[in-house]
């Protein structure tokens, strides 16, 4: 039997982190195999957990609906098929939405008797959760709502007042989910694990509320067929998205088709896409290089500094791999207010990646000097 756990969490909320410490310290008797699902033009995590031996399928680009649907289900069937692991783990893009990558795993489970439905686990930054509410809160409140187990990050930083606040804002959103506080230093990855594994009843109890969910949008659209059956409709994966936030509220389906809102609160255009609002596509666009420029240790730090400002638009998160001036490889990792710029292992190429909403592709490039 292959258990499926799903690692939820918004951008540099510190899930890899996280599964790096449980291959490490609890699932290191397990077969294991890593499915990520990157929003982002280049994918920067694969390198390192492949030095681990773990396998890893990335799927970069594309539409999110049809990674998830698609490519997603392919991909799940495919790893289960092929390595016949005792769990995988998903780490879904950290602009998904957790409800989106429950119903894909399920459409799977539901034909693989092999597979069972694990964990719906969230990670969350405690620094950061108010500012994500506010500004990007149809996304980040999925993952708060969907989740079995909410595992803070960063909780160390904050007073025992603001702590407690924070956890109140989640409970408004979530009033069931084992929510973990401690600074991840102080668990050991077999206590997170069992934490996790206690919530699988409230993980059945969220399995069927995303079904109902799909049910009741397909019971105000009769006619439509589902997502996987109409999944051969005229989708042009090589296109633009729309990455701009519409001010009207309307949601645009990747395949062009905007929803309506409804009554229900539920929308779907006509080739089968459920909406509940907007696509990440839409309010998040991505920007990346490949670049041979080699950087020095303080003029990469001050370059990610600077991402605060607002002529390079909303950075939530930049990552890469770079050469450094003075030999070796920088390695580095930016969310706002905080980032970490380290030595690590060669790669084939420099690679830069920045996430966020409204971005200006031309500043990033001069910021980088890679234009």
């Amino acid at each position: 039997m292959t258990k499926i756990d799903i690692f939820s969490g918004f951008l540099g909320a510190g899930k890899t982190t996280l599964i790096k410490k449980l291959l490490k310290e609890a699932l290191g008797g397990e077969k294991v195999v890593l499915i990520e699902n990157e929003f982002g033009e280049i994918g920067i995590d694969g390198g390192f957990m492949k030095e681990a031996g773990i396998q890893v399928t990335e799927m970069n680009s594309g539409c999110i609906c049809c990674s998830l649907v698609g490519d997603f289900g392919k991909a799940l069937r495919q790893v289960i098929d092929t390595y016949h692991p005792d769990r995988i783990l998903i780490e879904p893009s950290g602009v998904g939405k957790l409800s989106d990558v429950i119903r894909a795993v399920e459409g799977v489970e539901k034909d693989l008797p092999e597979a069972s439905m694990g964990s719906f686990v969230t990670v969350a930054d405690a620094t950061k959760c108010r500012m994500y509410v506010k500004n990007f809160g149809e996304f980040f409140l999925n993952q708060i709502e969907y989740a079995g187990t909410i595992l803070l990050s960063r909780t160390q930083k904050l007073t025992q007042e603001k702590l407690e606040a924070v956890v109140a804002l989640l409970r408004e959103h979530n009033a069931k989910a084992r929510i973990i506080t401690t600074p991840w230093e102080e668990l050991t990855g077999e206590q997170i694990l069992s934490a996790m594994q206690k919530d699988h009843s409230l993980a059945e109890e969220m399995l069927a509320a995303v079904m109902a969910q799909r049910e009741e949008a397909h019971a105000h659209h009769p006619h439509e067929h589902d997502h996987q059956e109409h999944h051969d409709h005229e989708h042009d994966h090589g296109h633009e998205h729309d990455h701009e936030h519409h001010e009207d509220g309307h949601g645009a389906c990747s395949c062009g088709h905007h929803d309506h809102d409804h009554e229900d609160g539920h929308g779907a255009c006509s080739c089968g896409h459920h909406h509940h609002g907007h696509d990440a596509d839409e309010v998040f666009t991505s920007w990346g290089v490949e670049t041979v420029r080699a950087f020095g240790e303080q003029e990469l730090a001050g370059m990610l500094a600077r991402l605060e400002e607002e002529r390079f638009g909303l950075v939530l998160r930049a990552k890469g791999i770079v050469p450094c001036r003075d030999g070796g490889w920088l390695h580095f990792d930016y969310t706002p207010g905080e980032q970490d710029v380290r030595r690590g292992p060669a790669d084939f190429t420099g690679r830069l990646c920045v996430i966020g909403s409204k971005l200006s592709e031309t500043e990033l490039s001069k910021l980088f000097d890679v234009a």
